[in-house]
């Protein structure tokens, strides 16, 4: 973004702070600058559009037919910035998207079908794909984010982690020994 001057979008917030409060001391305590400091920037903002986009008197503020306008494009651009940097930054707690798992069909069967149900409720923005296989196969030629396999892992570049021990037992009928 060539030209893009971020002194303007701070000047534009200022801005919006003022209209919102209805002065320059109501947006100093919502901003949590000094007056002097919401006035300096409103004067360096209008000197950089090159237009005046308050009239200020000892008892009111308001906007220009300039400052009108530019506030009302500028606004829904604004609130959007702001609940696109709230929505990443609920990224980092919220469970969504798309999560491809591969999964040895026993596992599947005995271990993950019983849970199931109360995860796919817990995360109820999170598509959850699962495929079951008898074998690993290439998992990032496949598509698969998450693979749960039973033994000793192969070599590999990929992260390993052990979920749980299970026991092997031998079992066969008397008659059959």
């Amino acid at each position: 973004m060539a030209g893009f001057d971020e002194r303007i979008l701070n000047g534009m917030g200022v801005l919006s702070a003022i209209v919102d409060s209805g002065s320059f001391a109501g947006a100093s305590d919502m901003l949590d600058m000094s007056q002097s400091g919401v006035s300096r920037c409103i004067a360096r903002l209008e000197a950089r559009l090159k237009v005046r986009l308050l009239d200020r008197t000892t008892r009111s503020v308001k906007l220009t037919d300039e400052g009108r306008r530019l506030y009302e494009q500028v606004m829904p651009l604004l609130a959007a910035l702001e609940e696109a940097a709230m929505s990443a930054a609920e990224g980092v707690t919220a469970v969504r998207g798309r999560l491809r798992v591969n999964v040895d069909p026993f596992f599947s069967r005995l271990l993950l079908a019983p849970k199931l149900g109360s995860f796919i409720d817990q995360y109820p923005e999170l598509r959850l794909e699962l495929v079951t296989k008898d074998q690993l196969g290439d998992m990032i030629a496949d598509g698969f984010d998450l693979a749960v396999r039973f033994g000793e892992p192969r070599p590999s570049s990929l992260v390993a982690r052990k979920l749980l021990d299970t026991r092997i037992l031998t079992v066969a009928a008397p008659a059959y020994l």
